[in-house]
């Protein structure tokens, strides 16, 4: 069996935010392994305003798992890191989100690939800008270089700890 290319947004708000990206990538293996991670950057809220700024981040990684046995191990890691459920765009120890999967277009009533919204969304484009400028969205056959012009990236700034 082949190992597929993924990429994987990671987001959190609540808790020790750099802690709980750490900790979710760290439980990628052994079901994901990991190539390239973005630099970390601060956003601001997405769907709901009244919440503290996130911070996000992309990785490019590989895994012989299936979509939604991908799915459902991210939903695992998540749970792990402690993530309990809330409400839609509502605060979050840590958000996994699958963007691509190899060339991959599926849509099922639990998983849509690519991610349906990565394009209207800088706090997605603008670190996987930074690892895959020239890959190209399979269904908009635009590079994400071309998606990220396409979008307001004000409150997207590159995340320097204290």
């Amino acid at each position: 069996m082949t190992f597929n290319t993924i990429y994987i947004s990671l987001g959190t708000n609540l808790g020790q935010r750099e802690s709980n990206l750490q900790a979710a990538l760290k439980a990628f293996s052994p079901g994901i392994q990991t190539l390239e991670q973005s630099p970390l950057y601060q956003t601001k809220p997405w769907g709901y305003a009244d919440q503290p700024d996130f911070l996000n981040q992309v990785v490019k990684a590989q895994t012989k798992l299936s979509p939604l046995e991908l799915l459902d191990y991210l939903k695992e890691i998540e749970e792990r890191v402690g993530r309990t459920p809330t409400f839609r765009y509502g605060p979050r120890i840590v958000d996994l989100d699958i963007l691509f999967y190899d060339d991959l277009i599926f849509e099922n009533e639990r998983l849509i690939i690519p991610h349906p919204r990565l394009a209207e969304r800088a706090f997605v484009l603008v670190p996987l800008s930074k690892i895959a400028p020239n890959l190209c969205h399979p269904v908009r056959k635009n590079t994400i270089q071309e998606l990220l012009s396409q979008v307001d990236q004000s409150g997207v700034e590159l995340y320097t700890p204290l």
